[in-house]
Formats: C-alpha cells, sequence, structure tokens
C-alpha cells in the first residue's frame, strides 16, 4: 500500500457542497492578516504600504465594476434607460479626457459606435434638439452659472443642491436649491408624508450652552466584516479606529475629537471632554450623550456635577434622539474619510479627522444656520452670505429679491463670473469655493 505524503492532509467527507464556504472564509481570513500585518508595519513606517493598499483598492474597484457592467450587457440594448442630454455631454468630454476611440467610449458606457458618433456630430446644432440649449428669459441664468454649478458637482459630487447654493451663496452668487436641482438635471426626491415620525426638537439660545458628544467607528478598509467568530466580534485597531466628537448645539461648531485604538473608557471619554472645556474656556450647562457605559458611570456623573453639568441621555435604541452630533458624523464620514484611504498610523489618521473639523468649521456652510459656518455663528461674525452678492442677469430688476438670504447687488449686473475652488492642505475632498469676475 503506498504511504501518503507527510505534507498532505486529507479531505472531509462531502468536501464539493463546501467549495463556496470555504473560497468566502478563505478570502476573509487573507483580508483579516493582511489587515493586521498592515498595521503593525504602518505603526512603524506609515508610507510603506500605502502604494500595496491602493493597488488593492483599485483590483477590488475594478471587480465591482465588471459585476456591474455584466449585469447592464444582459439587458437587451433596446430596454437600457436613456442618457440625458447632459449626461451625453459628460460622457463626451470624459472621453476627450481619457482619450478614447468611438469602440473604446462605446464599450465602456454600453452603447454602440454609431451614437457616439450621432453624439459628437451634434454638439454644436441649436434648438429644440440640441444637446445644449440657451435661452435668455428675464429670470434665466446664463449658461456659465448652470456651468459653475455643474463644475462643483463634478469636482464636490457628495454635495447636494442645498450644500452647493449655500456655498455659492458664501461666495457671492444666490440661487435657490430648486434652481441650483434644475441645472443639475437632478430626478425629485419624495416629499416626506404627514405619517413620518417627528421628534422633540431640542432648541439652544447660545454657544456653549448645550454640547452633545457620542461615539463611532470608522474602518480602516470599506468594511471589517469577516464571516465567523471570534473575529466577527470585536471593533477595534487596525481593524477600525473609535473616533468621539463633541459639537456644540447651537453653532453645530466641533468643539473636540479624539481617536482612539478601542472602545474607550469613561476616563478616556472625560479627558477628551476636559480638553475641549480648556480650549473653549468654559464648560456647558447641559450635555447630551446616548446611554453608553461610559456616560452612565458613577464616575462620569460625578465629573459633571462638580463642572456644573446637567446630564441628559437620549432614547435607547432610538435613531434621532441625538440628530445633531449622528448627523455631524454621517457627514465627516461620507465627504471626508470614505474619500481617502484611512490611514493605519494613528497620526496620520488624526491629522486627517483634525483637517476635516478646521474644514468644518471654518469653510463648510450649514443649512440649519442659513449657509453660515459654525465658526461664525460660534464667534458671532457676520456670515459671508450676508455680504453684496454679484447678479449675473442683466435685466434682472434692481429692486426684486434674490434667493436666500437676502444681500443687495455688488457693483453692475450682468457680470461674467468664474468658479475659483481650492483645497485645504491639498485635500481634494474638502473644498474652498469662491467667485471671481471673469476677465
Amino acid at each position: 500500500m503506498p504511504r501518503r505524503p507527510h505534507n498532505t492532509l486529507p479531505l472531509p467527507r462531502g468536501w464539493p457542497r463546501r467549495v463556496r464556504s470555504a473560497a468566502v472564509h478563505a478570502i476573509a481570513l487573507a483580508r483579516l492578516a493582511l489587515t493586521t500585518a498592515r498595521g503593525q508595519a504602518d505603526s512603524a513606517d506609515p508610507g510603506s504600504g500605502r502604494i500595496a493598499r491602493l493597488t488593492e483598492e483599485i483590483l477590488l474597484i475594478k471587480e465591482e465594476m465588471r459585476i456591474k457592467d455584466v449585469r447592464m450587457a444582459g439587458i437587451p440594448a433596446q430596454r437600457r434607460p436613456h442618457y440625458l442630454p447632459t449626461e451625453r455631454l459628460a460622457i463626451l468630454e470624459l472621453r476627450a479626457g481619457r482619450g478614447w476611440s468611438q469602440a473604446q467610449t462605446a464599450e465602456h458606457m454600453q452603447i454602440t459606435p454609431a451614437t457616439v458618433a450621432a453624439w459628437t456630430g451634434r454638439l454644436d446644432e441649436d434648438g429644440p434638439g440640441a444637446l445644449v440649449q440657451m435661452t435668455v428669459p428675464v429670470n434665466r441664468f446664463p449658461e456659465f452659472v448652470a456651468y459653475i454649478v455643474r463644475s462643483l458637482k463634478i469636482l464636490c459630487p457628495v454635495m447636494g443642491k442645498v450644500r452647493i447654493a449655500n456655498l455659492l451663496a458664501r461666495a457671492g452668487l444666490h440661487l435657490g436649491s430648486t434652481t441650483v436641482a434644475r441645472m443639475l438635471v437632478a430626478p425629485s426626491r419624495p416629499r416626506p408624508t404627514d405619517q413620518a415620525v417627528r421628534h422633540r426638537g431640542i432648541r439652544s439660545t447660545a454657544a456653549n450652552q448645550i454640547w452633545n458628544v457620542d461615539l463611532t467607528t470608522v474602518p480602516t478598509a470599506s468594511g471589517f466584516w469577516v464571516p465567523w467568530v471570534p473575529w466577527a466580534l470585536p471593533q477595534r485597531w487596525p481593524f477600525c479606529w473609535w473616533v468621539g466628537i463633541i459639537v456644540d448645539h447651537f453653532s453645530r461648531r466641533i468643539m473636540g475629537v479624539a481617536v482612539f485604538t478601542q472602545n474607550p473608557t469613561s476616563v478616556a471619554v472625560r479627558q477628551m471632554l476636559g480638553r475641549a472645556v480648556r480650549n473653549s474656556g468654559c464648560a456647558p450647562s447641559h450635555l447630551i450623550t446616548d446611554q453608553g457605559t461610559q456616560f452612565t458611570d458613577d464616575r462620569f456623573r460625578r465629573w459633571c456635577q462638580r463642572r456644573d453639568i446637567r446630564q441628559r441621555f437620549g432614547a435607547v435604541q432610538k435613531y434621532g434622539s441625538i440628530s445633531v452630533v449622528e448627523r455631524i458624523m454621517r457627514t465627516m464620514k461620507s465627504e471626508a474619510l470614505r474619500r481617502i484611504l484611512v490611514p493605519l498610523d494613528r497620526r496620520s489618521f488624526r491629522r486627517e479627522v483634525s483637517l476635516f473639523v478646521e474644514w468644518y468649521n471654518g469653510h463648510r456652510p450649514h443649512s440649519a444656520l442659513q449657509a453660515a459656518t459654525p465658526e461664525e455663528i460660534y464667534l458671532d461674525r457676520l456670515p459671508r452670505c450676508r455680504n453684496p452678492r454679484y447678479e449675473p442677469r442683466r435685466r434682472w430688476p434692481q429692486g426684486s429679491p434674490c434667493a436666500a438670504p437676502a444681500a443687495q447687488v455688488r457693483g453692475k449686473r450682468g457680470q461674467s463670473l468664474a468658479l475659483v475652488v481650492t483645497h485645504l492642505a491639498s485635500r481634494r475632498h474638502l473644498p474652498i469655493v469662491e467667485l471671481r469676475k471673469a476677465a
């Protein structure tokens, strides 16, 4: 009887039925091992594994796009959704930027080369069937205004119509959110019904009156799920960071942040709050938190009593009970941390969070503050959106109101404008928008 080699293992009975599960577990195990190894390597040298992580991210994105393309290719060409006129122009601009041929453009965008040729031949047409149309009624903005709006949306895709309107108002161009939506050709959203759940609002009348505090996790990759225990249970570095945020309810200003490698203790949360109190020069009158163990601890309660802080809890397992800080956490993740490769080095990650806080407080308009920034409200400054505005419409009546917030006209009407977008610390996801007179 032949002897079995010493370096082989017998396969379990019925192993073909477990091949698919084994493949999923093997991929998850490989990712778990790579994340742990990179966490240790980046602690010693933060830049050593960045190229490898970027390469892996590109390959995963390509696989995701391949799956979506296969699904679209399975639909007959006649039944696929048609591109809107603005989308056709965007495709032709993308073709010019990428240097694609007609065949390459058709292959990537799931259309035919003849369609690409037809769109290219109609670029300079006028009339109802043209790709780009211009009319000049009294209340119609010049075409360059729509171009500015679309360019801002391309540069900052996470912005919605209200954010774009607020940013342009701060730069001197007042547009309504519905006007921005028409320029973006955005689909209308369903209005909330009367049966929507209404939450009791919390009002504050001055800065440092009410602070909101909460904790959240930020995965170091697109997620930290694995299909088996015990690794499916813990949430800690190097698979994710814990971030604590303190927000002033009146101004929506972020008063302080802290980064932790694991779920912080009550001591760590008190230290975070203590730094925020020292930096602001005063303690809040009220503190709103959830009912996590860090905030229900007796020592935390005594800490608040010594500083004459009244603690208030949000509802258990109820979304929106601490909605202000939860919304800011969502903004931090969607507009900043999900736009970058989250560092595994603590100092680098803290730097990214600090830059977001600086941009959020000083440059991002807040819809609840009527296009003002948290810093302007907290420091009682005149918001930039209240400064004199540009009026690009030549025939717009001088005394007619503009889109909110109301402002006087700056200079003459009919001025041409150019969009200028800079970025805080060269971070593409932290834009600073300005408008200048076109030459």
